[in-house]
């Protein structure tokens, strides 16, 4: 099995492609697990005040970066 590869880190500002009207939001917990094939995910707390998880791990393809989840620096470029 290959090692994860994480997308996103704690305090990252993104925006979701899919749902602009969540607004902005911020990487606010990161929780990787140590176990071979375990789960990485992310907590992001948006404008809209709802926290959202994510899958984090970019070798999955329900990762959060499949799913439209995108870094604030990548969507204004």
């Amino acid at each position: 099995m290959s090692e994860q590869r994480l997308y996103l880190a704690l305090g990252d500002r993104v925006i979701h492609r899919g749902y602009p009207q969540w607004g902005r939001g911020s990487v606010v917990e990161v929780m990787t697990s140590s176990l071979p094939g375990g789960l990485c995910l992310v907590r992001i707390l948006f404008e809209d005040g709802v926290e959202r998880s994510f899958l984090n791990d970019l070798n999955d393809y329900n990762c959060c970066y499949y799913a439209g989840v995108r870094l604030e620096t990548e969507a204004e470029a």
